[in-house]
C-alpha cells in the first residue's frame, strides 16, 4: 500500500515541556552516537500527542536524532500503526478485515463505519470525532469480529453492538473493552464444553480487559499534561531499585485517621505543592470519593489515608497540587489529571450530579481503578 503524506500540514511542530523531557529522556538510554535507535518511540510520542504524523513532526524528530529528513521519513511511512493523516478527535477505528472477521461479519462493521462517521477510510466524520481504517489481522480470531479502538480490543462485534459503542464514545464514556455479547474471554461462545472449573468469577472482567478498565485511557492521547516519566537509566532508581536496598518489616495496617495524620507530617516529595489535608472526616462522615470517576477502592482508601475524605477538598486543587498528587498516587501516578478530578469534585461538591456518579449510584458499582 502507497502511504503519503497528507496535502495539508501544519507550519511547525514542537513537543510539550513535558513531553520534550520524555523524549530527551528516552534518547539517553542509547550509546552516545545510536540516538537514532529511539526514533519510534519519538514518532509515537508525536503522534500521541497531536493524533497523527505531520511532515513537521517528522522532521522536528528527525533532528532532534542528528538524522536527515528522509531516514525519519522512511520510518514513519514504512509502519502501519502511525497515522500520516489527520485522525478523529475521540478515537480512530480499526476494523479487522482478513478472513475470520470477515466470515464473521465484519462488512457490516465497515458498512456502519461507512454510514456513520465517512464513506471512505481516513476520512473524518462531518464533527471531527472519529475516522476509520480496514486493516490486517488483529490476532482476536477466536472472537470475531473485532476492531482496535485506541489502544484495546472491542470482540464479538456487531452492526447493533458497534453502533452502541460509537454512541457512548461520542458522549465521552469509555466503554469496557474485549466481548461485547457476554463472553468472559475467548471460551466458544456456544458455552464451555471442559475446563468448566475456571477462576472467571474471581474478577469482573478478564485479564486484558481488567487491566484497560485499571488503566481507563483506551481512547485518551498524550497531551502533555501528565508528569514526566523518570529515566532510571540516569541514575534514578526505580520502586524495585529502592525495595531492594531497604528491605523493610511489614508494618501494621493505619487506619485512615492514623494514615492521614502521618500524611500530614510527611514532606511533599516531588513536583507541585502538597495540598491542605485533614486528619479526619467531618462529623457529617467523608464523601463518597468512588463517585469520582477513576476512583475505585483502592484509591479511595489511599486518598484518605493521604488526608483527602471531602469532594471540597479535591475541588479546590490548582495545577500545582494536582501535580503533587499525580506523584505521589503510588501504583496510580497521573491519575488526577488523566480523569478531570477537579473539575469532577467541583460539581458533585457544589451538589451536581455527573453522569459517571448517576450511573454509580444507579447501577449500585463504580467502575473506577478496579
Amino acid at each position: 500500500m502507497l502511504r503519503r503524506l497528507h496535502p495539508e500540514q501544519p507550519d511547525t511542530f514542537a513537543f510539550t515541556p513535558a513531553n520534550q523531557a520524555w523524549a530527551e529522556a528516552q534518547m539517553t538510554k542509547y550509546p552516545k552516537g545510536r540516538q537514532a535507535s529511539a526514533i519510534i518511540p519519538l514518532l509515537w510520542r508525536a503522534q500521541e500527542q497531536e493524533g497523527w504524523l505531520s511532515r513537521p513532526a517528522i522532521e522536528h524528530v528527525s533532528e532532534m536524532l542528528g538524522l536527515a529528513y528522509i531516514r525519519g521519513l522512511e520510518v514513519a511511512t514504512f509502519y502501519f500503526m502511525f497515522q500520516l493523516q489527520p485522525v478523529g478527535s475521540v478515537a480512530h477505528i480499526q476494523i479487522c478485515g482478513t478472513t475470520t472477521c470477515m466470515i464473521c461479519g465484519a462488512e457490516d462493521l465497515v458498512s456502519v463505519c461507512k454510514e456513520r462517521i465517512a464513506q471512505n477510510p481516513h476520512e473524518l466524520s462531518a464533527d471531527g470525532k472519529f475516522s476509520w481504517e480496514e486493516v490486517e489481522c488483529l490476532g482476536a480470531c477466536a472472537n470475531a469480529p473485532m476492531a482496535q479502538i485506541g489502544k484495546d480490543y472491542y470482540e464479538d462485534l456487531t452492526a447493533e453492538n458497534f453502533g452502541k459503542l460509537l454512541d457512548a464514545l461520542a458522549k465521552g464514556d469509555v466503554p469496557v473493552p474485549g466481548p461485547q455479547q457476554g463472553r468472559y474471554a475467548a471460551e466458544p461462545a456456544s458455552g464451555l464444553t471442559s475446563l468448566t472449573q475456571h477462576d472467571s468469577g474471581k474478577t469482573r472482567y478478564n485479564a486484558s480487559a481488567q487491566l484497560a478498565v485499571d488503566i481507563g485511557d483506551t481512547v485518551k492521547r498524550i497531551d502533555g499534561t501528565e508528569v514526566p516519566l523518570l529515566a532510571p537509566w540516569q541514575g534514578k532508581p526505580g520502586k524495585a531499585a529502592n525495595a531492594a536496598a531497604k528491605p523493610k518489616k511489614a508494618a501494621p495496617a493505619k487506619t485512615p485517621a492514623k494514615a492521614a495524620a502521618a500524611a500530614a507530617e510527611t514532606p511533599a516529595k516531588g513536583p507541585g505543592k502538597k495540598p491542605r489535608t485533614m486528619k479526619a472526616p467531618r462529623k457529617s462522615g467523608a464523601d463518597d470519593l468512588k463517585l469520582i470517576k477513576g476512583v475505585g477502592p483502592k484509591l479511595e482508601t489511599m486518598l484518605q489515608g493521604m488526608g483527602f475524605f471531602h469532594f471540597d477538598q479535591i475541588a479546590k486543587w490548582g495545577a500545582a497540587e494536582v501535580a503533587w498528587v499525580d506523584e505521589n498516587l503510588e501504583g496510580f501516578k497521573g491519575r488526577v489529571s488523566r480523569d478531570n478530578w477537579v473539575d469532577q469534585a467541583q460539581k458533585l461538591a457544589a451538589g451536581e450530579e455527573t453522569a459517571f456518579a448517576a450511573k454509580a449510584r444507579k447501577d449500585g458499582r463504580y467502575d473506577g481503578e478496579s
